[in-house]
């Protein structure tokens, strides 16, 4: 791992200033509700445009785009599992959201990422599990992310803060 910090940030994700911001996003990279209408909202419709022209992004895979309107230069939308019960591939789906949004980012060169809490909302992941795939993900991830300096989770909820927190100190 770099000497990167991670840290969980209890807020909203669209006012951060830092090179990216991690949109919960759809296979049809579709303005959507939770995090990824919040996400949509606060960028403008550009984001939209940007991201009807690159289409579709498959499960466990992620796409970037500029950050239009938000603090953030850019946004990494990263798709991850609907919840299944955990036997339909969802844990390696999952980390390969947090592996390709670690690689998009290292690609550009960026310092600074937020993550929000992939697949917990609408797409039913289990908080507990999803935290610990996301932060051992992004652990093993840095390695081969040496610009990367600054980790976010940015949580919404005790819930989700707490659980972030157990999952790092871990």
């Amino acid at each position: 791992m770099t000497d990167a910090k991670l840290e969980v940030f209890p807020g909203d994700i669209t006012t951060l200033e830092v090179d990216a911001i991690v949109n919960a996003a759809n296979e049809a990279l579709a303005p959507g509700g939770g995090v990824c209408g919040a996400i949509h909202r606060a960028a403008g419709p550009q984001l939209a445009t940007a991201c009807a022209k690159i289409g579709h992004c498959p499960t466990g895979d992620a796409q970037l785009t500029e950050g239009y309107d938000l603090p953030a230069r850019y946004v990494i939308h990263a798709v991850g599992p609907v919840w299944h019960g955990g036997d339909r591939g969802e844990p390696e789906q999952l980390a390969g959201c947090y592996r390709q949004a670690i690689q998009l980012a290292a690609e550009q060169g960026l310092e600074s990422i937020a993550f929000p809490a992939i697949s917990t909302g609408i797409f039913g992941y289990p908080l507990a599990d999803a935290t610990a795939v996301a932060v051992a993900t992004v652990k093993q991830a840095l390695a081969d992310a040496p610009t990367l300096r600054r980790v976010i989770f940015c949580t919404f909820g005790d819930d989700v803060t707490a659980a972030y927190k157990q999952a790092l100190a871990d």
